[in-house]
């Protein structure tokens, strides 16, 4: 209320001049705030016509995480990015949602509640005849998995499963070369020190390679909804095939600042 006042004010009672004074100063607020870390937020989804997105939207503190506007915004950024044909975040916030666009929408929510809110990512799939589907645990952890055949109900059930044991890969044949490389020649370094001849050495290698391949990939995995079967038995079991998945976790990779209370006293 005061800031309208004061608007009014500057504007000399003009008041299409003292909305855009309004949207001026919401603008400078959020470029302030822009440094600030914004490591909580929420994972938001949303599915259409087979395909799937999911969007990280950032805050900086769980409080405002659960605040009713903020998770209203991540609902309407996630359905305009299901929309899109790429996954560009510039491309997603110059959407239009109603009269204005996310990025205006987003400015004016940093200018209300006065903490830094950033559309971190997106991750799409699904479309061209694949299975999606996707799991949000605790609004934190977002999984998407596409699959040739089987259900949606299944694909969720596997993205359950990707959100609780986070394994790296998917099947073998999307492990890196440059990864078994490399865990081959630890393996085979850790296997001469034992003084066997090269022959079992490497018969060694071998089968400590491919518990390892087992251990990192979904589908070889024990599925955790039923602890006698992997994944990919689960999968064959209702008629499907894995082709892949993606997960995030909001504030992965962000450096979160240590307050040290007792150094400020």
């Amino acid at each position: 209320m005061m800031d309208c006042k004061k608007a009014l004010l500057e504007c000399n009672g003009d008041q299409e001049a003292a909305i855009e004074y309004l949207r001026a100063k919401g603008l400078a607020k959020a470029d302030k705030k822009a440094s600030r870390v914004a490591a909580e937020g929420k994972i938001a989804v949303s599915m259409d016509g087979g395909k799937a997105v999911m969007v990280e939207v950032n805050c900086e503190t769980d409080f405002v995480g659960k605040d009713a506007s903020f998770l209203e915004y991540c609902d309407k950024v996630a359905s305009a990015a299901v929309k899109m044909n790429d996954e560009s975040i510039e491309t997603l916030m110059s959407q239009k949602v109603g009269e204005e666009t996310l990025e205006e929408a987003r400015q004016a929510m940093v200018a209300k509640i006065g903490e830094n809110i950033q559309v971190r990512r997106m991750a799409s799939g699904g479309g061209d005849g694949k299975t999606v589907g996707c799991y949000v645990h605790m609004n934190r952890i977002g999984v998407l998995v596409e699959l040739e055949g089987g259900s949606e109900s299944v694909a969720v059930d596997v993205a359950m499963h990707v959100a609780a044991m986070n394994p790296p890969y998917a099947t073998a044949d999307q492990v890196p070369a440059e990864v078994l490389a490399k865990e081959k020649e630890i393996l085979s370094t850790q296997a001469l020190e034992s003084g066997k001849p090269a022959s079992i050495v490497e018969k060694m290698v071998e089968g400590r390679i491919r518990k390892y391949l087992e251990e990192i990939c979904l589908v070889s995995q024990n599925f955790v909804k039923n602890g006698d079967i992997t994944v990919g038995k689960y999968l064959e079991q209702n008629g499907a095939k894995m082709v892949g998945f993606k997960r995030i976790a909001v504030g992965e990779g962000i450096e979160k600042k240590q307050d040290d209370f007792a150094a400020e006293v």
